[in-house]
């Protein structure tokens, strides 16, 4: 297994370069897109995704083009979520959002463009792999950023603001908005090193749980976070009378409910024995993130 820095550098350098490979792109909608999937970040996706994979014996070349692919979802996700119609958040890892500094209408198809690329260059790379490894990948990160997945988890978000906080709500909204691109990063890195079933249920297990936590951090971090470096305004889930951990269970209980999903996080990818090391510590580091 390779470091942490060594896969997001690996995506780092990859990111722009595969979105340029699909062709020629409108160079104002190159520039928004580039603007947003070039702006840093944790890469925690995309760098799970080659984990995932090397952890199974798969090759890291092969899987790249995927790893650039869940993360181009998610720099998707982003912008949409910044837009004002949704969260109306006007900065970004530091920086204006990608509505702010293109426009409206230019953040919208950068958004539509780059869920577009995504599977554009999963499809293209599945058709050089001489099995079905590709393609199950791909609907393991179409199925989970979709209309059942992600979205799902999103359009819950925004239509339950200002409603009576509920378990069950947080809940749903937490496992769809956030863990199931996650778990999808961790599935698709299996299956492209030919991973069998029965492992893949111990990676999905991790990656659910892995971000249940992510998520309830999240929602902590814009309570009692620091916004110069979180790089974007916090205190705005409260305005907004978003369904959160927080709202739920209090700080405290939040924290405790970390603990808990870290650890069984954990447990769940025990299941690799030594070879789990990188991602027990990943999920340890998760819980004392401060962005």
């Amino acid at each position: 297994m390779h470091s942490y820095t060594y896969y997001h550098k690996l995506i780092e350098e990859a990111l722009v370069p595969q979105l340029a490979s699909l062709g020629e792109i409108p160079e104002k909608i190159f520039k928004a897109a580039a603007y947003s999937l070039d702006a840093g970040g944790k890469r925690l996706r995309p760098v799970l995704l080659l984990a995932s994979c090397e952890l199974c014996g798969g090759n890291l070349e092969a899987a790249l083009p995927y790893a650039c692919a869940v993360e181009m979802i998610h720099t998707y996700s982003l912008i949409h979520d910044d837009l004002p119609a949704l969260d109306n958040d006007d900065e970004r890892r530091h920086r204006p959002s990608c509505h702010v500094a293109f426009g409206e209408d230019m953040a919208i198809l950068a958004g539509d463009g780059l869920l577009s690329a995504a599977g554009e260059l999963m499809f293209r790379e599945a058709l050089r792999l001489p099995d079905s490894r590709g393609a199950k990948a791909g609907y393991a990160l179409m199925k989970r950023a979709g209309i059942c997945g992600m979205v799902a988890g999103q359009t819950l978000d925004v239509t339950l603001e200002g409603q009576e906080v509920q378990e069950a709500n947080v809940r749903y909204i937490h496992e769809h908005k956030t863990a199931d691109l996650i778990t999808g990063a961790v599935k698709a890195g299996m299956y492209l090193a030919g991973c069998p079933d029965a492992d893949v249920a111990y990676g999905t297990a991790f990656g659910r749980h892995l971000g249940l936590a992510f998520q309830m951090v999240d929602d902590l971090l814009d309570v009692v976070g620091d916004s110069a470096v979180l790089g974007k305004k916090t205190g705005l889930d409260a305005e907004a009378g978003k369904q959160t951990w927080i709202a739920l269970r209090g700080i405290d209980g939040t924290r405790d409910d970390i603990q808990s999903e870290t650890k069984a996080a954990i447990e769940a990818i025990a299941h690799f024995g030594e070879d789990a090391v990188f991602f027990t510590s990943l999920a340890q580091d998760m819980t004392g993130r401060v962005q």
